[in-house]
């Protein structure tokens, strides 16, 4: 299983911004109130801006609900859409249309909020707990392909789906300020996942201009998901079409949120 070692720069970027949060808000937090008189605020709407960063076109919401002092659990439910561009134009492969362009995003997780390591009591500061989540993505495209064969270009239909259950354990950090403002960050989350993709393609096509269209296919998931070679196996997803594989999965999120 080959793994893209040119990724690693930009996750090393990633984590030293979010230390650089962390350090900034552990500062703002300090300043903000020490009386933890808001304890009968149970509920919490949050808001991910982690995704739409990444797949840009991306709206979840979640919601967390304080059990005690120290318990807490969250869900998350909204939409998604793979990432980065749908130009995918060769001399012999063009997109003409994107028919459809849609995702979804379930997650949920129990929260343990550490009483040896926080001042204050859930839904502020230190937890840990596990989590699930699941992302299904879903692309159809109508391509232009100019055949092996020769003649003219043909019209080709194709619905890519991708389906991602993930099972982890996480730890995360969360920030509230002026009582009302939440701040929440899963620093840590590694996990199991199970990946599943299935491309169809329609037309009666060549053995020869089927292997292009999912080459082509293949190529930009490389390019909309880091690390994608080291997650799927590309030679069997180009050959069936369809692939499924077990592997390590991680949980990385920032939420905006308010109390009430």
């Amino acid at each position: 299983m080959k793994i893209k070692i040119k990724q690693k720069p930009k996750n090393h970027f990633i984590m030293r911004k979010t230390i650089l949060f962390v350090l900034i808000f552990s500062g703002l937090q300090q300043t903000a109130s020490t009386q933890d008189s808001t304890s009968h605020l149970k509920n919490t709407i949050l808001f991910n801006v982690t995704n739409p960063l990444i797949f840009g076109s991306s709206f979840i919401l979640g919601y967390e609900r304080v059990l005690n002092h120290r318990h807490s659990f969250s869900v998350n439910i909204g939409t998604t859409s793979f990432p980065g561009s749908d130009r995918r134009d060769t001399d012999s492969l063009k997109v003409n249309d994107v028919d459809d362009k849609s995702g979804a995003n379930i997650s949920a997780d129990f929260r343990f909020y550490l009483s040896k390591e926080n001042k204050y009591a859930a839904p502020r500061g230190v937890y840990i707990g596990p989590y699930y989540s699941y992302n299904n993505f879903k692309r159809e495209h109508i391509w232009a392909l100019k055949s092996t064969n020769g003649g003219a270009p043909l019209q080709v239909n194709s619905e890519l789906t991708l389906n991602v259950h993930t099972i982890g354990f996480e730890m995360g950090y969360q920030f509230v300020f002026w009582d009302r403002l939440a701040l929440n960050m899963i620093l840590i989350g590694p996990g199991i996942s199970s990946y599943n993709l299935k491309a169809s393609i329609g037309s009666n096509l060549s053995q020869a201009d089927r292997q292009k269209l999912l080459d082509a296919i293949n190529d930009a998931l490389t390019e909309k998901f880091p690390g994608w070679g080291g997650v799927i196996d590309d030679g069997e997803f180009q050959s069936k079409g369809s692939t499924n594989t077990t592997t390590l999965g991680y949980r990385y999120m920032i939420q905006l949120g308010f109390r009430f």
